[in-house]
This record gives C-alpha cells, structure tokens and sequence, in this order.
C-alpha cells in the first residue's frame, strides 16, 4: 500500500459524532500497514472524564486482535490534515514492539520519520 492509499484510508474514516453530551468521536481517525501487509484502522473516542483514547490505540486493538504487532507505517488524520502521533502513542508504539522503532510514521504531506526519530530518548538507545 502506499502512503497515498493509507492516508486515504483514514481520511475516510475522519467525522466528529456526539454519542452522548459525554462523549465524541472520530475528529481523529488512523490507519497503519503491518510488516505482513495488513491495514487496521481506528478512530479515537474523547469523553468529558478523560478516559478516551486516540486513534492510534484504537487502530493497534484491531492490528492486535489479529495476533500482529510490527507496525510498517502509521499515519493519523484530522479534517485539517495529517498529524504526528502524541507522545503518549509513539510511546505505546514502542512497547507494542522494539521493531517498531524502525516504524514508518506518516507526520506531514510529503514527510516520514521513524518512530525512533519521534521519540526523545528510548530505552533501546541506552
């Protein structure tokens, strides 16, 4: 799949909805392609006591529920455009599995970095 195709992918999914005055979701949507050539999707969920989740963590259960865990390329989508994963997701990318460090992360149109290069100081580095 390309990064054109994967970025499509979660643009569709992309459309706020309130499900109750406590909670919306999909402002956020995200798609990642696995080492095996799977897509699994997610769209995140913001409830008013802060117990939601982002798209990224929605988009890992699925990957996840199919026994998957190396990521090869992720990218997260707002109706404004792409946006880099929070520190909180680049993180649970990481401990999902050390190979992810090599993960290609969609962060801009037209930019990849790995998740390596997102994150401040991992432990594999020491």
């Amino acid at each position: 799949m390309t990064d054109g195709e994967l970025i499509d992918t979660a643009t569709a999914l992309v459309g706020d909805f309130e499900t109750s005055r406590d909670c919306s979701a999909g402002a956020v949507a995200a798609a990642l392609e696995t080492a095996s050539g799977n897509v699994y999707t997610g769209i995140c969920v913001d409830t008013q006591c802060g117990i939601g989740f982002c798209a990224e963590h929605s988009a890992v259960a699925e990957m996840l529920k199919a026994r998957e865990w190396k990521i090869r390329t992720i990218v997260a989508i707002t109706k404004e455009g792409i946006i880099p994963p929070c520190g909180r997701c680049r993180e649970m990318l990481w401990q999902i599995s050390e190979g992810n460090c090599e993960t290609r992360v969609i962060v801009a149109a037209g930019k990849v970095m790995t998740l390596a290069e997102l994150l401040p100081a991992p432990r594999w580095r020491e």
